[in-house]
């Protein structure tokens, strides 16, 4: 297989080289309020079979992977859900047993393989928390040194992972979008791999690896699957898996893309309508989908309108009410950002065929989160002295 960059917006084809990060032209006209412009997507050439390899459609050859367990996370039905929703054909892709509980790690591992082929020992990032925690273990198992830059507002539970991790963390008087410009300032100064989302084009091709499981976990394409979103890059990810399957001949049709966004997280739902992004600050208990203006966004976009995809939002309200109903309804204890996929699904569901086959992407663990999740839930306040206090 061959591999080279091509720009998403003015097609122009470069080599893949570990400091070219976005198309030189089409960056140049860079708006700091917009997301991204000229992100770079891995093309590939050649020819591959059904029983393909993940590693076989990957730009970095894998000796450079660190050994660690990440990807070929479960897909499975969840009984009782099924049952309750009449959906008989629902299942959840659970990313929460990955290194680092996160989805993130297929995009780290990536960009830490890519860093040891070049000879990278030091990365950098912006996070809202997961990015972060991810990047900072996958490099600890690869013997690599990693910056992050963090929002304020990050959950203690993934700074803490960050740190135990070893990582150098630094906490910015700010949001996201202020992270994500101190985390290149550092990297233009110190030198090393940047590995902030959409800007990096390897964060793409390592999440694109969750639609290749996909394909080999289920008989056929997936009627829909709903996608947390807050930068797009997910997004971007998903849909980047696809496309690859389609050109190789492997599949004939797109999924629909149900992008689910929190109400006031949703840059990309309101692009979506009114065709331009405008800078809003984000307030959502969700973190991990909390982007004033999402990097990906663009990119994003312009898959979803192509492949017809759709776009929901839904409160926080909505969210944790969905956290505590997936969990009673399924055992699998999500983040309010993963959660957010399956507030989308009981949003959409009315108009949804009910023998379609649907994924719900479940993107982090519970863990991560501890105070969101109390909001779901009524905890004891009065202790007992004997079980004949609560039997009678």
């Amino acid at each position: 297989m061959q591999y080279h960059y091509v720009c998403s917006d003015c097609g122009t084809e470069y080599e893949l080289k570990p400091n070219l990060m976005l198309c030189p032209d089409c960056a140049r006209s860079q708006d700091r309020d917009q997301p991204l412009s000229g992100i770079l997507e891995v093309a590939l050439e050649g020819e591959v079979g059904q029983g393909f390899a993940i590693h076989d459609l990957l730009p970095v050859e894998k000796e450079y992977f660190p050994s660690i367990p990440v990807g070929a996370s479960p897909l499975w039905g969840p009984e009782k859900l099924r049952t309750e929703f009449e959906f008989p054909n629902l299942y959840v892709k659970d990313d929460t047993g990955n290194l680092t509980g996160s989805f993130k790690d297929r995009a780290s591992i990536l960009v830490s393989a890519f860093a040891r082929k070049y000879g990278f020992m030091d990365i950098a990032l912006a996070s809202t928390g997961n990015a972060a925690s991810s990047m900072a273990g996958v490099g600890a198992a690869a013997g690599q040194r990693v910056t992050v830059f963090l929002p304020k507002s990050v959950p203690r539970a993934k700074i803490v992972q960050a740190l135990q991790y070893g990582s150098r963390v630094h906490k910015v008087e700010g949001s996201y979008d202020l992270a994500y410009e101190f985390s290149l300032e550092y990297s233009r100064r110190n030198g090393g791999l940047n590995r902030n989302t959409a800007y990096n084009p390897l964060t793409i091709e390592g999440k694109k690896t969750v639609s290749l499981e996909l394909f080999r976990q289920l008989p056929k394409t997936p009627d829909s699957i709903f996608v947390p979103a807050g930068d797009g890059c997910i997004l971007s990810g998903v849909y980047k898996g696809f496309k690859d399957l389609l050109a190789l001949g492997l599949i004939q049709t797109m999924p629909t893309v149900y992008a689910v966004q929190a109400e006031k997280s949703s840059a990309i739902a309101r692009a979506f309508q009114s065709g331009s992004f405008e800078r809003i600050p984000a307030e959502t208990l969700a973190d991990s989908i909390a982007v004033d203006v999402p990097k990906s966004g663009l990119h994003a976009l312009k898959q979803l309108k192509k492949y017809q995809g759709r776009v929901l939002t839904v409160s926080d309200r909505e969210i944790i009410e969905a956290q505590a109903r997936l969990s009673a309804g399924s055992g699998l204890f999500a983040e309010p950002a993963a959660a957010a996929a399956f507030a989308g699904f009981l949003k959409a569901r009315a108009g949804l065929d009910r023998e379609a086959q649907i994924v719900l992407l479940i993107t982090g663990s519970g863990l991560k989160d501890i105070d969101s999740a109390l909001e779901g839930v009524s905890v004891p306040e009065k202790t007992i002295s004997s079980v004949e206090e609560i039997t009678g």
